[in-house]
C-alpha cells in the first residue's frame, strides 16, 4: 500500500470537505506517518475514514474529526499542549508538527510503551510522555495552553480547568452518539467559558463517564 498516496486522499477526501481551512494544521496531517500509531495488523486501515482499533478498548479517532477538533483549539507554535488519552501518540505527533510542546498523558502502560516507540521513530517536535489517570490531567506540566480530550466524556473535570493556563482552551466532546458536541472551553482568570463547536459522535473515553443516579 502506498501510504504517501493515502495520506494525501485522507487529506483532500476527508479533512479539507470537513471545512478544515488551517492551512499548518493541514500540513502536519500531511507530514506526520497515520499508519506507525495503529497496530502492524491494521496498518492498511490506517487512512479509512473511520475510527481504528488500537486493542484494549480503545481506538484511534477518525482523522476528520480529530483535525476539526484541533482547528477549533487553534494550536499555535510553541505552545504547551496535553494530550488526554493519547493511545499510540497520533494527536501528540500532529501537535508537535504544528509547534506545540505536547505532553502526551495515557493510563494503559500497553499503550503508552507503544506511543513511546511510535512517537520516537516518528514524531518531530517537543514531545513528553506521561503515565497516569487520564481524568486527573497531568499537573506537573501545567499549565497548558491548549488541551485536547481524545474520547467523548459526561464532563470535563475540574481538575483539567486548573490545568489550563491564564487564556488556555480545552476541546472535548460533551456527551455520547448522536448527541454528542465538540466544545472549546477558554479560560479566563478564575472562569471558564464555552461555546459549541459542531456536532461530534466519538467513542467515550474511559474514566470519563459518570455512574447512573437514581432520582426521587
Amino acid at each position: 500500500m502506498n501510504f504517501a498516496q493515502a495520506r494525501t486522499k485522507m487529506v483532500d477526501n476527508q479533512i479539507r470537505t470537513t471545512d478544515v481551512t488551517d492551512l499548518e494544521l493541514l500540513r502536519a496531517f500531511l507530514t506526520v506517518p497515520r499508519e506507525r500509531f495503529v497496530p502492524e495488523a491494521r496498518r492498511e486501515l490506517a487512512y479509512i475514514g473511520a475510527d481504528v482499533p488500537l486493542g484494549r478498548s480503545r481506538f484511534l479517532m477518525e482523522a476528520s474529526p480529530l483535525a476539526k477538533l484541533l482547528q477549533l483549539a487553534q494550536v499555535r507554535s510553541g505552545e504547551r499542549a496535553l494530550d488526554v488519552g493519547a493511545g499510540l501518540g497520533y494527536a501528540t505527533a500532529v501537535l508537535a508538527e504544528v509547534g506545540a510542546s505536547v505532553v502526551a498523558l495515557e493510563e494503559d502502560e500497553e499503550l503508552a510503551q507503544r506511543a513511546q516507540e511510535a512517537l520516537s521513530a516518528s514524531a518531530a517536535g517537543a514531545w513528553e510522555l506521561a503515565r497516569g489517570p487520564l481524568n486527573a490531567g497531568w499537573s506537573a506540566g501545567a499549565p497548558y495552553d491548549v488541551i485536547l480530550v481524545e474520547g467523548s466524556v459526561d464532563r470535563v473535570p475540574q481538575v483539567l480547568f486548573d490545568q489550563l493556563a491564564d487564556r488556555g482552551r480545552l476541546v472535548a466532546v460533551i456527551g455520547h452518539g448522536n448527541a454528542g458536541m465538540a466544545k472549546l472551553f477558554v479560560k479566563d482568570g478564575d472562569l471558564v467559558s464555552d461555546r459549541f463547536g459542531f456536532n461530534c459522535s466519538l467513542k467515550p473515553l474511559p474514566g470519563f463517564v459518570e455512574k447512573p443516579s437514581f432520582a426521587f
